[in-house]
């Protein structure tokens, strides 16, 4: 038997009769959570390079992948074996240019083509889903305003629905690292001295940014 369905059949243990009482009692909205804290220290790992302590993060986040299978499995909706079917379907579905004829030059027409293809996709879906596909409840602000910014760029209004961009590019030339680091710390103490959430502040003005989006493609 291999590592992985020991796992499912340790997490199956812990969920079923004589298991774990705490395991037991969660469900999706409980461990939503937990899953946002074990991506965090794993992310953690992975700035710090920290490599001894990233694979045991990486196990506390497939932990938290594998609870949720089981307990969809239990509700009789999906298993660990549909998720890993279904990304790996993705996976093949969204390079056309590995496992397709589809002939790609560079990294920028990959991006290109996966955000057609997640167009198509959605476009596929049943009626009522947004176009917006982004998880602006959870998403922390600055990794949403990143997402919408890469939208941005693959929609019609492209650089135009970034204010003041001329000056964007100017300072993205010499920008590295820790002075993005800097930067981003500095205005995070202003905002506090002004009394202003920056958490909140930034993803109003992204979210007005999706909305001119959709409004234009509506």
């Amino acid at each position: 038997m291999s590592a992985i369905q020991d796992l499912r059949k340790t997490v199956a243990r812990l969920r079923g009769p004589g298991g774990c009482p705490w395991d037991r009692e969660q469900t999706h909205q409980s461990l939503a959570d937990c899953l946002m804290e074990e991506c965090a220290e794993l992310i953690e790992t992975i700035d710090r390079s920290d490599f001894e302590h990233m694979r045991e993060e990486l196990g506390d986040v497939l932990l938290q992948v594998v609870m949720h299978a089981q307990m969809a499995e239990e509700a009789e909706r999906f298993d660990l074996e549909n998720v890993a079917f279904d990304i790996n379907e993705k996976l093949i579905r969204r390079h056309p240019h590995v496992f397709g004829d589809l002939v790609l030059e560079n990294s920028d027409q990959v991006l290109a083509q996966w955000e057609k293809i997640k167009v198509r996709e959605r476009k596929n879906r049943s009626a009522g889903v947004s176009d917006n596909a982004i998880p602006a409840a959870r998403l922390p602000a600055l990794l949403f305003a990143r997402d919408v910014i890469k939208r941005l760029q693959h929609s019609d209004k492209g650089s135009d629905g970034i204010s003041n961009f001329a000056k964007v590019q100017k300072m993205a030339k010499d920008l590295d690292q820790e002075q993005a680091g800097i930067m981003l710390f500095e205005i995070v103490a202003a905002c506090r001295l002004a009394g202003i959430d920056p958490e909140s502040a930034l993803r109003r003005h992204a979210m007005r940014i999706i909305d001119n989006i959709d409004d234009a493609h509506s």
